[in-house]
């Protein structure tokens, strides 16, 4: 196996690095911070995916999908969310939720702002995410709206990874495989 893994996503070429995340599984390593062309093309092509669905906010997790869910706000103009992976005393009366994701293999609460609530409260979210792969952070999303009572519209993210059955209904760009080390 290479030490990348490349793909083709919104008409460009990435060669990601393949990181063991879990004794004998490997994953293709997408980082979208900093690469401003990506982020653009990929915000632009999942606009067009999300043309004909109705919502009123975008939501994503602290850090690595920020600034996808901003240039995809500013495709859509609409507004988003971030929630976030520590609470500050600035924060209020926060809703959270815990997830464990691929990537840090350690349990993370995640904590929407007393502020935002009202942009999500009542209304219809899009969640978004760089790679959808357990589905953890997810459900992390999808249990801090639930609690502020808003109603997940779509789900969305740069590419799923693992079970292509499983993310069928996220509006996604590509798909990564698991490689899984047989030693």
């Amino acid at each position: 196996m290479s030490e990348t893994y490349t793909v083709e996503v919104a008409g460009l070429t990435r060669h990601l690095r393949l990181v063991e995340v879990a004794p004998g599984v490997t994953i293709a390593l997408l980082n979208i911070l900093g690469d401003i062309e990506l982020v653009r093309a990929c915000a632009h092509a999942l606009a067009q995916q999300l043309a004909g669905v109705d919502y009123d906010a975008l939501v994503t997790a602290e850090a690595k999908s920020i600034p996808l869910a901003h240039a995809l706000a500013e495709e859509t103009y609409k507004p988003y969310v971030v929630l976030r992976k520590s609470y500050k005393p600035y924060m209020g009366e926060a809703i959270q939720a815990e997830t464990i994701s691929i990537t840090t293999r350690q349990p993370q609460t995640l904590y929407l702002d007393a502020k935002d609530r009202a942009l999500v409260s009542g209304k219809r979210v899009v969640l978004v995410d760089d790679v959808v792969s357990t589905g953890s952070t997810q459900q992390g999303m999808r249990a801090v709206m639930e609690k502020a009572g808003a109603e997940i519209a779509a789900e969305a993210a740069i590419f799923t990874e693992g079970d292509q059955a499983k993310w069928a209904h996220i509006h996604a760009l590509g798909h990564l495989p698991v490689f899984l080390n047989k030693d």
